[in-house]
């Protein structure tokens, strides 16, 4: 995120003279007028860094009476012509009543999972991947070594985006997704299958949000968190231990969780998140509102912000059925 902060102050200050304010945590510094003024000599140095220099959270005006109102209003007393909102489907969600309510907004897609309708990829996705394919890499050498079956949870609450594309860049055996709810004894089936062969070594990537077809896997009820999600996490725990207990396999159980989200972006979200920047305050100065900035065909495009609100993007079946499953155990 600090690369599209970056990008956006670049522009505005450099190219059109513009002051721009940066909310603390998200939605919860606009409700409560929490801001620093950003410039360029402030930013120096944060392309590469990962995660926000202004912090982030989940709060949403929705969740309180009258703080969609109250947002908007704060916005006018601070003198904004605009502001640009970064996130996933809930944060655009909330820019786009603000923008019904007649607030100028421009939207930037954020979030690892991928599923923000109407772009091709979100910042942060191929950061992701690659965190989660190198160390899927370094668990084939354990696996291998030890014969194994490794069990590794990736982040997908809804799709699974970076569970596929890591289990393919990986060369994982089976990978389950949230699109495609799993029998747990046709998992175990294939994996029997492979070992028979002599591959004693498998690798299975688990989407934390990934189900199993009703009544084939006892599955817990999930606790939810003060904003009403909820909790996931453990569904990898519970895949392996079937696994164990199903086919006497050794397994073993990698929770990735958040160690996705850290580090140092690559070079490939470096150069979208300039991009996005770039062409949001693009949208601003051209008084474009209402508009979310997007990844199509290589290039940058404005879409309404309306359009993929509540728009969930699944997996590609292509990528799914056509390269992943044909390279299963």
């Amino acid at each position: 995120m600090n690369a599209v902060i970056r990008a956006v102050t670049r522009v505005a200050e450099r190219e059109h003279g513009i002051e721009v304010l940066g909310f603390l945590d998200g939605w919860a510094g606009v409700l409560e007028k929490r801001y620093v003024t950003l410039d360029v000599e402030g930013l120096r140095g944060t392309l590469p860094r990962g995660g926000t220099i202004l912090g982030t959270s989940r709060s949403n005006p929705s969740m309180y009476a009258g703080g969609l109102e109250n947002a908007v209003a704060n916005l006018d007393a601070l003198g904004c012509d605009g502001l640009i909102v970064i996130g996933g489907d809930g944060t655009l969600a909330c820019a786009n009543h603000a923008a019904e309510l007649g607030a100028s907004v421009v939207g930037v897609p954020k979030t690892i999972d991928n599923d923000v309708a109407g772009t091709e990829q979100t910042f942060g996705f191929n950061t992701a991947v690659q965190i989660a394919t190198d160390l899927i890499d370094r668990l084939h050498t354990t696996a291998e070594s030890h014969d194994r079956v490794m069990v590794v949870e990736v982040m997908g609450r809804h799709v699974g985006h970076v569970a596929t594309h890591a289990g393919i860049a990986g060369g994982a055996a089976l990978t389950l997704v949230p699109e495609h709810p799993f029998d747990i004894s046709e998992v175990c089936r294939r994996l029997q299958r492979r070992h028979d062969k002599g591959r004693y070594a498998s690798i299975v990537v688990v989407a934390e949000g990934a189900q199993p077809v009703p009544g084939t896997l006892d599955v817990p009820d999930g606790a939810v968190d003060q904003w009403g999600h909820k909790i996931l996490g453990g569904m990898g725990a519970l895949v392996g231990a079937a696994i164990s207990e199903r086919t006497g396999f050794e397994s073993r159980v990698t929770v990735l969780g958040h160690v996705q989200r850290g580090g140092t972006p690559t070079a490939f979200d470096r150069v979208l998140c300039t991009r996005f920047g770039a062409a949001a305050i693009d949208a601003a100065v051209d008084g474009d509102w209402g508009t979310m900035v997007a990844l199509q065909s290589d290039s940058i495009v404005r879409i309404p912000l309306a359009d993929v609100v509540g728009v969930e993007k699944p997996i590609s079946e292509e990528l799914y059925h056509g390269v992943a499953v044909r390279f299963f155990a």
